[in-house]
């Protein structure tokens, strides 16, 4: 029963590493899920996780958020761009991939993977566009803004994806030991 669990947990890391995609606090979610897998499981079980282990997990949270977001508003910021398109780039990237995973599904196994990081991505530059457009710039800056809002989605959701396979890796080497 207890590799059961542990077959259970895995699948709900891997759902909640999935999320990220969406702009939505997939790590969190991970790290919430070992934290309830924590208190679930007896300690003297087989696969049974250490508080040291919930600790290395929450870090490793914290830094994948503050990568996603240091890349996105470093995108913005390097370009010019203002607070309130960061702000309008942070909203629109979780629409856009919101509809990017709808306009993929179509496409077996990794439609729903690209739709969320492009359309997320242009969500991004579509809502720097719009704020800076909004305070009165001209198109040329505007589109600067955008380019650089649509690359630091990208990249800082690629590597919060990252940190959050590594968080995968590190519950599951936890489980073994």
């Amino acid at each position: 029963m207890t590799v059961l669990w542990a077959i259970l947990f895995f699948v709900l890391l891997c759902v909640a590493w999935f999320t990220n995609l969406f702009g939505l606090p997939g790590n969190w979610l991970m790290l919430a899920c070992s934290v309830l897998y924590w208190l679930v499981m007896p300690a003297d079980a087989r696969a049974s996780i250490g508080l040291m282990l919930l600790v290395a997990l929450g870090a490793l949270a914290m830094l994948g958020e503050f990568v996603e977001l240091a890349a996105g508003s470093a995108g913005v910021s390097k370009a010019g761009g203002s607070r309130r398109s960061a702000i309008y780039a942070i909203g629109g990237s979780i629409c856009g991939a919101m509809v990017g995973f709808v306009v993929g599904v179509p496409i077996p196994l990794i439609g729903s993977v690209v739709g969320s990081l492009l359309f997320g991505s242009f969500g991004a530059m579509a809502g720097a566009v719009y704020g800076e457009r909004s305070a009165g710039r001209r198109w040329r800056e505007t589109l600067q803004v955008g380019k650089a809002a649509f690359w630091g989605r990208a990249l800082g959701t690629a590597a919060k994806m990252g940190v959050g396979l590594v968080m995968i890796g590190v519950a599951l080497v936890g489980l073994m030991f």
